[in-house]
């Protein structure tokens, strides 16, 4: 009888292992954006900068956005303003997107404002992108761009000693110029914004009524439902 319940145990932890087993190669191929079947292209996109990648959402999310942007970019203000927050609010707070912004400045003004991003935080970097994309005509076109910034700055919370700082932190600004570069010279970055939607390229900044049906698509192309046709 014990040699049964042993053979019985016996069974029941190899069948656990190979369960097990089954579970991780399932999600390894349709989990996180390192798996699911991604290409080779997408993994590659995947590795971030020397300071890591500034993201929103779940990185197991079925989709994964990336957007190259440069703060002086008018283009790219347009389209954090008006698109962005829909994709927010609709894919990446319900799980179905993960969002990683990549600095890809056009000029010395906006690498300044980038570094400031940075130097704010992990927890406030978006908050200061989104205020300077907001405020754009404010310090990106004017007569004293640098002043103006660090007057945003000030408002922030930075003291000017902090702001003179943040503008000479040499990993700060090596990170900005290196993913700057890496997206250039191995992504094929032309031109912002310029999005890589499961590592398909998709550059301009396209009004909702056009960005939301690339993000279905490749929902779709994961097997994957959006959130909202679920509920309809």
């Amino acid at each position: 009888m014990n040699q049964n319940k042993a053979v019985i145990a016996g069974a029941a932890a190899v069948l656990v292992i190979v369960l097990g087993v089954l579970a991780y190669f399932l999600m390894g191929a349709n989990g996180g954006p390192e798996g699911r079947g991604a290409t080779a292209f997408e993994r590659e996109l995947l590795v971030a900068g020397p300071l890591g990648d500034m993201t929103k959402g779940n990185p197991d999310a079925p989709v994964t956005v990336i957007e190259y942007a440069s703060l002086t970019c008018n283009h790219c203000a347009s389209f954090a303003i008006n698109t962005l927050p829909h994709l927010i609010e609709n894919y990446v707070e319900t799980g179905q997107v993960y969002y990683i912004l990549r600095d890809f400045p056009y000029d010395p003004i906006a690498t300044a404002g980038f570094m400031l991003s940075h130097c704010a935080g992990e927890a406030r970097y978006f908050g200061f992108v989104d205020t300077l994309f907001e405020r754009q005509a404010q310090w990106a076109f004017t007569q004293t761009p640098l002043e103006d910034l660090k007057s945003i700055a000030r408002q922030g919370g930075f003291s000017e000693e902090r702001f003179d700082q943040c503008m000479q932190d040499q990993n700060i600004f090596n990170h900005v110029r290196e993913v700057a570069t890496r997206g250039r010279d191995t992504f094929g970055v032309r031109s912002t914004p310029t999005f890589f939607i499961n590592g398909e390229k998709v550059e301009g900044a396209l009004p909702w009524a056009e960005f939301e049906p690339l993000i279905k698509k490749a929902l779709a192309d994961r097997g994957a439902t959006p959130a909202s046709a679920a509920q309809e």
